[in-house]
Formats: structure tokens, sequence, C-alpha cells
């Protein structure tokens, strides 16, 4: 590739989420807060999952591989997030900035897979009961999560590498509170066709066919429920995927809203949906899966014991 004045620069400025001063030290606040609730959540439903034997099966493995991932998936915002509020330097190197976004990125694509392995595996819980176990093997259930870290962190790697090579020769603000790709193609002055083509493949390949399945499962679910001839178990199986829905729900929305649309169209409003699925949700998911779940808290109340 020709050498361009991306060379040039050396640094990005992270706006953040205000340049007003008064507002810093409450955004501060809310964050070490979430980030609090987000770590001691997260942990103690990985805790409870490793200590609990009765948790041991398909359905918590993923819901605790999940928990694991929106640790560090969280650790890849909120820090910065703080160190942006309380200092004046709202600069990150060049080197940084792509490596914040390269674990962004492969985060982002592995929850999608995630997710779509967890709704696979309520179809198998739902559909063939009594054979759960053992079509849920735990060879199965771990190469389903390697797999998703190996695609996620493949992908990441491409159009990490494909983004950092553009020209940046328009500015080096960022408005925005992390290195995401709307924002920094936006500052871009050479994206080309054969860029837009892998934005549209990195699109498709790691959300609308992960979504796709997850829809595919949960239309196969919905056959299998009203076949049911007691009400009984039909609430019991909307109640088993009720959860992971919701879940779902939130994090898919708030990715297609973001990344859908072009990237020359990004706005300011974009970061109030951006921090959902960087800091909602992992704060969120922990709650959502243990607090619906009565197997959770009886299993939390043991280990308190």
């Amino acid at each position: 590739m020709e050498e361009r004045n991306h060379s040039s620069v050396t640094s990005f400025i992270l706006l953040g989420f205000t340049t007003d001063p008064k507002l810093q030290l409450p955004l501060f606040t809310m964050f070490t807060l979430i980030y609090i609730i987000t770590l001691m959540g997260n942990i103690t439903l990985i805790m409870v999952i490793h200590r609990s034997s009765q948790l041991h099966t398909p359905m918590y493995f993923f819901i605790g591989n999940l928990s694991f991932l929106d640790l560090w998936y969280s650790s890849v915002y909120i820090p910065r997030i703080l160190l942006n509020c309380i200092s004046e330097d709202k600069s990150i190197s060049f080197a940084g900035c792509a490596a914040q976004f390269f674990v962004s990125a492969g985060s982002a694509y592995i929850e999608c897979y995630l997710l779509a392995a967890m709704a696979y595996d309520r179809y198998v819980a739902i559909s063939n009961p009594l054979l759960y176990i053992a079509a849920m093997s735990k060879k199965l259930c771990m190469g389903l999560v390697v797999a998703s870290y190996l695609t996620g962190f493949a992908n990441s790697i491409l159009i990490t590498s494909r983004t950092f090579t553009l020209s940046f020769c328009d500015s080096n603000i960022i408005d925005d509170f992390f290195c995401d790709l709307p924002p920094v193609v936006k500052l871009s002055c050479d994206v080309t066709d054969s860029y837009q083509v892998l934005l549209y493949f990195i699109l498709t390949y790691n959300v609308i066919i992960p979504s796709a399945l997850i829809l595919t499962s949960y239309a196969s679910i919905l056959v299998v429920v009203l076949k049911m001839r007691s009400a009984a178990g039909q609430r019991k199986a909307f109640s088993t995927c009720a959860t992971h829905l919701t879940t779902v729900t939130i994090y898919y929305s708030s990715i297609l809203f973001i990344y859908a649309q072009p990237s020359s169209s990004f706005v300011g409003r974009n970061k109030v949906v951006s921090v959902f699925y960087t800091v909602v949700i992992p704060m969120l998911n922990p709650f959502i899966y243990s607090l619906r779940n009565q197997e959770v808290k009886e299993a939390l109340k043991r280990l308190v014991k």
C-alpha cells in the first residue's frame, strides 16, 4: 500500500461525553459506581457458577463465559472514560487507539457469537430435554466458546488493520468516548469502495448472521412450545428464554443502530446508544441472569452461608 499522510497522525483526541467542566465530576462518580457494580456483579456470578455443582450445566457454562467477557469488555471503556473525566489531556496515542479499537471490536463480535450459541443451547434444552446434557456435551460447549473467540478476534484483526492504514487528513478529534468504528472512519479522507465492502462483510458476518441464527433458534423454540399441551410447561419454557431474550434485544438493537448506518452520518447522540452495549449491558447481565433465576439465587444463598 502506498504510504500516505496517515503516518503523520501520532495521536487522537477523545472528546468524551461533554467538554463542560461542571459535568466531569458527576460523570466520573456515575461511571465509577457503574464499574464497581459491573466488577462485583460479574465476579460474583462467576464464583457462584464455579462453586455450585448444581449449576455445572451447559446453560450456566455459557452464562459464566459471558460474565467473564463482560468483565474485560467493560474494562476496555470505563477506565478511559474515568481518565478523560479527571484529566485535561484527552489525547490517546495512535497505537493506543488502534489497540482499544481491536479489543473493542473483538469483544463485540465475540459477544454476538456467544449469544447465538446460548440461543442454540436453549433450543436444544427445550426441544429435547432428556438428551440435553448429552447433546450439549462439554466438548461441544467448549468448542463453541473457542470458535467465538477465534472468529471474533480474526475479524477484529482484519477490520483494525484496514482501518488504521487509512489516511486521516482532516482532523484527529474523535467525537466519542472511545475509538469506535464510525467516528474513526469519519476522520478518513480515502475510504474506498473496497473498504465499504469490508464494512458490510464485517456487519453481515459478525452481526447479521448471528442474529439470524438467534431468530431461527427462537422460531424453532416457539414451534416446540406451541406444541406443548401443558400450560405450565409453556410458561417454564418461556421463563427459561426470557433472560436471554432481554440481553439479546438490548444488545443487538444498540449494535444495529450504530453500525447499520453509514459512518459519515455518525452524530453525537449515538454516544448515548453506544453506552448501552459497552457499559450498561455488562453491568446488567449478571442481574438479568440471577435475579430472574431461582437456581442462581438459591446457589448464591448457599455460597453466602
